[in-house]
């Protein structure tokens, strides 16, 4: 399986566009794959200077319904005109920072028509790369609800991150998580990935929005990594430049940043 980050909030190469957004590509077998289409569509600028070619992508995942993740949704299907696009009912339920600030999506049917899918179970959408739609808080300490809100009814109520999803890809008897932002907690994640297929992990990547973490969720984030010692730790986006220094100073080899441009084999 071949990963390129089509964009992220940092960038080493010239010629990219950087933003606060995340859009990670992955071709599995003979199946493309899309995960999360940044805030603007400078995905798309990107993409064929990064051998990626946006019209033959079969499937776009969206993770949540935060604009720096599905802000690019729209540019991308003007541009692809076949992929489905899999995501978790909700997506489009209003979200806001605080209860002044609009940071979710609006829901263009004509554009979604037909194309859209919502699922509630595994589904794998390649041979072994799987969409997992359901993330347990079996630690609450790892969770990043704060300030954040959907608007229900006329009502503002906290966002617990209901349509939240993330990817697994099973390989050689160890499996590799594909994560957005991790509102419902990083653990959480590797706690419901772990238990469904009782398998170690090589790799994690993806952010695990730790940027505004307390201390004390940074080190139960930490004690956690260390228990499951994974053998590659990708960190990007929410995770913040600070943590990931962070994280590599106390974690050391394992931890790399996965930056705009970036490209992984497994």
């Amino acid at each position: 399986m071949k990963i390129v980050t089509l964009i992220e909030n940092l960038v080493k190469t010239g010629g990219l566009y950087a933003e606060h957004g995340l859009a990670i590509y992955l071709e599995a077998g003979n199946r493309k794959i899309l995960f999360d289409t940044g805030q603007t569509g400078a995905f798309i600028y990107n993409a064929p200077k990064l051998k990626v070619d946006v019209e033959d992508i079969d499937v776009l995942v969206l993770s949540h319904g935060h604009y720096d993740h599905c802000g690019g949704l729209y540019a991308f299907l003007e541009k692809n005109r076949k992929a489905r696009v899999y995501a978790k009912q909700g997506l489009f339920t209003p979200k806001y920072h605080g209860q002044y600030r609009f940071i979710g999506i609006p829901e263009r049917e004509d554009l979604l028509r037909d194309r859209l899918f919502y699922i509630d179970s595994v589904t794998e959408i390649a041979d072994d790369v799987y969409i997992m739609p359901e993330i347990k808080i079996l630690n609450s300490e790892d969770t990043h609800f704060e300030n954040l809100f959907i608007k229900q009814d006329g009502r503002f109520i906290q966002d617990q991150f209901a349509e939240e999803l993330y990817l697994v890809a099973p390989h050689q008897g160890m499996i590799n998580i594909i994560t957005a932002c991790s509102h419902r907690g990083i653990t959480n994640i590797g706690e419901a990935a772990t238990n469904y297929f009782d398998l170690p992990v090589n790799l994690i990547l993806g952010g695990s929005h730790s940027q505004d973490c307390t201390p004390e969720q940074y080190r139960f984030q930490l004690d956690y990594f260390r228990r499951l010692n994974p053998k590659l730790l990708g960190v990007s986006h929410c995770t913040g430049v600070e943590k990931y220094a962070d994280l590599k100073r106390d974690l050391g080899s394992m931890v790399f940043y996965n930056y705009t441009g970036n490209f992984i084999e497994i």
